[in-house]
């Protein structure tokens, strides 16, 4: 599992810094309803605009999946509830049959 980590995240952060080495350039940032300015080099306004975009996204997907996590709560709660009924069960001794 450690070689797979290694084999997706060595080409990635060589990607990441081929990027940051070719896009020094510095650009103007200005926030539009606002009169702030800042300058900062391309690189980091690309990496910064993804990490906004790709937290947004698993913020979405996490209220999204809200509905499914209490579901899977309550059968679960529900298994422990009747995983505890059947232990009980299995310590009595049997019943014995109803005569009739």
């Amino acid at each position: 599992m450690k070689l797979i980590h290694w084999l997706v995240t060595a080409p990635l952060a060589l990607v990441l810094v081929v990027f940051a080495v070719s896009n020094r350039e510095t650009v103007s940032v200005t926030f539009w309803p606002t009169p702030f300015e800042i300058d900062a080099p391309l690189y980091l306004v690309a990496l910064v605009a993804l990490l906004i975009g790709f937290l947004l996204g698993e913020l979405t997907a996490w209220i999204n999946g809200g509905k499914k996590r209490r579901e899977a709560r309550e059968k679960s709660k529900r298994v422990r509830g009747l995983e505890g009924e059947l232990e009980a069960l299995r310590g009595k001794p049997p019943e014995p049959p109803l005569l009739p």
